[in-house]
């Protein structure tokens, strides 16, 4: 029914049209017929209405003007007008002239035209009395004249035009019952076209809301595939133009979502490259190297107490490390990762290296991400007290504030200098290409990085330090146990 491509605003102009159209031209239809129902009856009003107005005063006038010519012949120009009863008949047949002209009925022009002739013959009679009038010795004759002439030719006027009143009174009643049939046959076809409309408009807008309401369904069932996770769903081609304009909408927005997904699937993999590389890199050969060298070095000096501690520190370090692949850990191990560490480094730099850790046990069985606090304590010692000189120390911290664990790592090392301290506060919060060669600022980039990916923008590490004095990391992660 519908031509292709058509906009649901076109549909519903169209539906539009369908209605007011019938409904213009059935009030047009009776604007009409009301019209020529009210020039008919004005007009019978009007014939009447003129008519009437001769029915009443024509014969008492004309009567009394001739009367005055008759009986004071010799003052009548005094007294009278005496052209008036002319001019009456005159003006008389002027009108009752036009009535006949515009009468459409053989009936009624059979009395306008005796009427007329009437008027003719008393003409012929007011000239004939005027003129015998003026001459002496004729007023009995003249007043005989005036009674059986003048007077009876004006009451068979009056009846004449009583006669038409009440033919076109008749008339009217006619009229007036014409127009009731009328009426009635145009309110029946009224009442039968405006169903129809109705029926039509009925019919018109469940087929426009079917073609509207069946593509949407559609949509929103591929709409709710596609938040269940299936991309591979794809809405259909609609004949509406705004529909088909959506569909085609939704079906780019998908395929972009799911390339997305798919970007960020392999992005995922290659975090988890990263992190293997990470994990890789804990491994430090030097790390191991050194702590081999150490426990052979206490070995000889028959320190076995010592031997076996180290050992049993480093065998700590490397399963807290691994973790059998697990992404997440608790803070109690990552507490124990970092102890072990520590404990370790502690030996190689007993004189320059002291630490503490300050974590509440309240927090211990929180989830939080492997290998977090270990880099930034690895940094404060490598990068902090290492290049300083004299007894360093590194205080780990840990607590609870708002749905949120805070942990900081502080260290009483070299610091940093404001130009540095910008540069790698820009460099983790991801503002800087990242320098690879820069051990520090890598290794914070990539914490900072793993923070950000597993749990949001607002979680991350921030960075203090004042130069010569100190440094301190802080970590930001929510407090939950659905990890």
């Amino acid at each position: 029914m519908w031509k292709k491509e058509a906009s649901i605003k076109n549909r519903l102009n169209m539906l539009l049209v369908i209605c007011l159209v019938p409904l213009t031209v059935l009030i047009l239809y009776l604007v009409v017929i009301m019209q020529q129902f009210s020039g008919r009856y004005d007009e019978v009003v009007e014939n009447i209405t003129k008519a009437n107005a001769y029915n009443i005063d024509f014969k008492d006038d004309l009567d009394y003007q001739m009367y005055i010519i008759v009986a004071n012949s010799e003052r009548a120009d005094e007294l009278i007008d005496t052209e008036e009863p002319r001019r009456m008949i005159e003006e008389a047949r002027e009108v009752f002239q036009g009535l006949y002209e515009s009468a459409d009925a053989e009936y009624g022009k059979q009395r306008l035209n005796r009427i007329l002739k009437s008027l003719n013959i008393l003409e012929d009679r007011v000239i004939e009395i005027e003129t015998d009038a003026k001459v002496s010795g004729f007023y009995d004759k003249n007043m005989e004249r005036l009674d059986l002439d003048i007077r009876v030719l004006t009451e068979l006027i009056q009846e004449q035009i009583q006669e038409y009143i009440y033919y076109e009174t008749t008339n009217l009643e006619v009229l007036r019952e014409g127009i009731r049939s009328d009426v009635d046959r145009t309110l029946r076809m009224t009442s039968i076209i405006f169903l129809l409309i109705l029926v039509s408009a009925f019919l018109i807008s469940q087929k426009l809301m079917q073609g509207i309401m069946v593509p949407i369904g559609r949509l929103c069932e591929v709409t709710r595939k596609a938040a269940g996770g299936d991309f591979t769903v794809r809405a259909k081609e609609d004949n509406s133009a705004e529909l088909s304009v959506l569909n085609s909408s939704f079906n780019s927005m998908i395929e972009k979502i799911g390339n997305l997904v798919e970007d960020i699937r392999v992005e995922q993999l290659n975090l988890r490259a990263t992190e293997l590389k990470l994990l890789q890199a804990q491994i430090n050969p030097h790390f191991l190297y050194n702590t081999l060298d150490t426990i052979i070095w206490l070995a000889e000096a028959g320190k076995k107490d010592d031997v076996v501690m180290m050992v049993t520190t480093l065998s700590d370090f490397f399963r807290t490390t691994l973790s059998k692949g697990r992404d997440y850990i608790s803070v109690r191990e990552e507490e124990a990762h970092i102890r072990s560490y520590l404990q370790i480094q502690q030996f190689r730099y007993r004189d320059i290296l002291e630490y503490s850790i300050d974590i509440p046990e309240e927090l211990y069985e929180y989830p939080i991400l492997k290998l977090t606090l270990q880099p930034l304590v690895e940094n404060a010692l490598y990068h902090g007290i290492k290049n300083k000189r004299g007894l360093g120390h590194i205080r780990v911290s840990g607590e609870k504030q708002e749905g949120s664990l805070i942990f900081r790592v502080w260290d009483d090392g070299r610091g940093m200098e404001s130009d540095r301290l910008e540069k790698v506060r820009r460099l983790i919060g991801g503002e800087e290409e990242v320098d690879r060669s820069d051990p520090s600022g890598f290794g914070l980039f990539n914490v900072a990085q793993r923070l950000r990916l597993n749990y949001g923008a607002q979680y991350g590490i921030s960075l203090e330090s004042v130069y010569g004095e100190w440094t301190e990391v802080t970590v930001v992660i929510p407090a939950v146990f659905q990890k």
